[in-house]
């Protein structure tokens, strides 16, 4: 090599070349003086012909971002012939670069991974290049994928050109052109210039919201403009296609005219570095009413003392913020709204802004983020902000009476002793908490009312910490899950499982297209019955995040995590006979190997789980004599770092009987257990549960 050049590169360097060729003429004329001959030669000894220029590196660079900055995402960048020519992870701000050697053969495509999100981009351009990498790049990379699939467009370099994807770029702003023309912006989505700041193209990331959902045939892809609705009970109007569509909608005017004033991305991570300096005090410094910073400490609103903390709040004041309504601060059941505020474990956690994802009727923000501890366990969540004249984030509330959670739900079910019948469903998970008031239930019932006009009748039962859904309106199931779809794992398998499995679906099941064309933020509402009479009836509204998935996009994208070979093969040989697991002496619940090991395991793209539960039956007769015992579910949370726990009996009712009377957290004698449960909820508010079943079905 010489100066980065290879050195037979060198030896024919245009320098020495010319050096040759001149050497080379003056001994032929040497030699033609030699033997008296003259001048006059017709043809002369022709130039050479120029050597090509020698390869160089260029540069990629650009930026990824939702509106926010990808920060922290593993980007990959595949060339033409296969080869990953980079990898590297976006700055904070998003950003990202790499030196591309002289061999890299064009077209690229981009992935950038973060969690379980992630976005593509693509190129045709040689020389230095720059890309970006956003959810509108997803779009186009996906309507040139293979079945709409972006994951797939690096196996598939011949459809990416700079023709085609100048074609789709077109098409997808000609789509928006509403929306961009309400926000003064000209873009180009591929290489334009992106800051993700809030201004030019990131001012239009910041003002929708956007998924593309493969499903296994074509792409599901949803652009929702982030607007203030009307009404708290208002549905979207959201643009919806198809990769696989030849045009594209368009924005509507309605949309646009309602688009909420989104903050810029800097605003919304003022408000969580204000969270992570008020959780990073010690607790004697949050509040006032402790008296040790390892000792956790009880109190209301007016024992947060911190300047950083009170700011937090509209006017400063952790009084003004009141969620189903109940207040900041911390009872001895660890009740309460922040109670983390209170509580030692929390120092040191850590919030980290996810995005601005709808607006409520009154102006307040759903957004979303992640929270890690320190010990580096992790969730993701959601919580409402409201702006002040400048621009300022504060935490508030809600005008809720009730806690309600309504989030779309993948599910694995791994039937453990008849795999054949393992199967997904899809649906939402309708979390409404059996409240009680010494042991009696609180509510008679509650009536969901879906986005698309559907009513549910959802009841308490005894030894459920949950509502379920009563079908014909009188008669509880044991599940709070409306399905919506299933099908077998595999394919081959004649029927559906519904047939095996009496779970609460709609009827019919819906269909892989019914349920791309549910929107997003669809908006569920909520009457509460009380067992009391007196009490007036309350009506609520929930707003999704996300849509429930498809069949397909479940067998396309989503990873599950799963049991551990070795607790796999112990549970079968135990539960194989009978279908469960008998506790046959009063005890807690392990959730490892014989010998301790773990679990559970992560596979690549999977979230790791939060909460580990349990389901199964009291001793028999312990209900009603000569019948099987009243169902029962116990959970607990795990750190994300975790592969193994211990779940401890939890009585949900005086006439709960699953849990020993000796207490300790044990499980009464003749108490079964069926199904184990593996859950996490995503950045997007989907519950991903897997599920290990030992029952059995023929």
């Amino acid at each position: 090599m010489t100066n980065g050049v290879p050195t037979k590169a060198a030896d024919r360097s245009p320098l020495s070349s010319r050096l040759r060729w001149v050497l080379t003429s003056l001994c032929a004329a040497a030699a033609l003086a030699a033997c008296g001959g003259g001048g006059g030669d017709d043809n002369p000894e022709p130039e050479p012909e120029p050597l090509p220029p020698v390869p160089v590196a260029t540069t990629l660079s650009g930026t990824a971002a939702t509106g926010a900055p990808f920060a922290g995402a593993a980007l990959q960048v595949t060339d033409a012939s296969g080869a990953t020519v980079c990898d590297t992870t976006t700055a904070s701000d998003g950003t990202f670069s790499c030196t591309l050697a002289p061999t890299v053969a064009r077209p690229l495509v981009l992935r950038a991974v973060k969690d379980d999100q992630v976005l593509y981009s693509a190129t045709a351009t040689t020389g230095d290049v720059r890309a970006n990498v956003t959810p509108l790049t997803t779009i186009i990379t996906a309507r040139l994928a293979p079945n709409g699939d972006p994951s797939k467009l690096a196996a598939s370099p011949q459809s990416v050109t700079a023709a085609a994807l100048q074609a789709q770029s077109a098409a997808l702003i000609a789509a928006l052109q509403p929306l961009l023309t309400a926000l003064g912006l000209t873009i180009d989505p591929l290489a334009g210039a992106l800051t993700a700041d809030g201004s030019g193209q990131d001012k239009l990331l910041d003002s929708i919201s956007v998924t593309v959902q493969p499903s296994g045939t074509a792409a599901n892809i949803e652009v929702t403009v982030k607007t203030t609705p009307a009404s708290a009970g208002a549905q979207p109007e959201p643009l919806k296609f198809s990769s696989s569509d030849t045009a594209l909608p368009t924005v509507s005017a309605a949309a646009v005219a309602a688009l909420a004033p989104v903050p810029a991305p800097s605003k919304v991570a003022d408000l969580f570095a204000r969270l992570n300096a008020c959780y990073a005090l010690p607790l004697t410094q949050r509040v006032d009413s402790a008296t040790s910073d390892t000792t956790s400490a009880t109190g209301t609103a007016g024992n947060v003392k911190a300047a950083v903390c009170r700011g937090l709040f509209q006017n400063s004041d952790p009084a003004s913020f009141v969620s189903n309504k109940a207040g900041v601060g911390r009872n001895a059941n660890n009740g309460g709204a922040f109670a983390s505020l209170f509580r030692s474990g929390a120092t040191g956690l850590q919030w980290t802004a996810g995005e601005v994802e709808f607006f409520r009727a009154n102006g307040d923000m759903i957004v979303t983020y992640k929270w890690v501890d320190s010990a580096g366990n992790q969730d993701f969540d959601q919580i409402a902000a409201h702006a002040d004249a400048d621009g300022t984030l504060r935490l508030v509330g809600n005008s809720n009476t009730y806690p309600v959670t309504i989030r779309p739900y993948s599910e694995d079910r791994e039937l453990l002793n008849t795999p054949a019948f393992s199967y997904y469903t899809t649906g939402y998970n309708i979390q409404i908490d059996n409240r009680t008031t010494n042991g009696q239930p609180v509510f008679s019932k509650v009536l969901v009312t879906t986005p698309i006009g559907l009513t549910l009748t959802m009841l308490p039962t005894a030894g459920l910490s949950y509502l379920v859904i009563a079908p014909d309106g009188v008669t509880p199931t044991g599940s709070p899950v409306l399905r919506l779809a299933a099908a077998y794992r595999d394919q081959a398998q004649a029927g559906n499982p519904q047939e095996k499995e009496n779970l609460v679906y709609t009827a019919p099941q819906y269909t892989d297209a019914q349920i791309a064309a549910l929107d997003n933020n669809g908006v569920w509402t909520t009457e509460f019955f009380h067992a009391d009479t007196s009490v007036a009836n309350v009506v609520q509204y929930y707003r999704t995040v996300r849509r429930a998935e498809t069949i397909g996009e479940i067998r396309t994208t989503r990873v599950f995590a799963e049991l551990t070979p070795a607790l796999r093969t112990e549970l079968i040989t135990e539960s194989q006979a009978n279908g469960y697991v008998l506790f046959d002496t009063p005890e807690v619940a392990f959730i490892d190997t014989e010998g301790g090991g773990d679990g559970w395991r992560v596979p690549s793209g999977a979230l790791a789980p939060t909460s580990v539960g349990i389901l199964g039956r009291a001793p028999f007769g312990s209900t009603t004599a000569g019948q099987s015992g009243a169902r029962y579910n116990d959970t607990v949370g795990v750190a994300s770092t975790a592969r193994k726990t211990t779940i401890f009996c939890s009585a949900q009712t005086v006439s709960d009987m699953h849990c020993d009377a000796g207490g300790q957290g044990r499980y009464a004698a003749g108490t079964t257990a069926n199904l184990l449960e593996l859950w996490a909820r995503s950045p997007k508010q989907i519950e991903v549960s897997k599920k290990a079943a030992l029952y059995k079905l023929q």
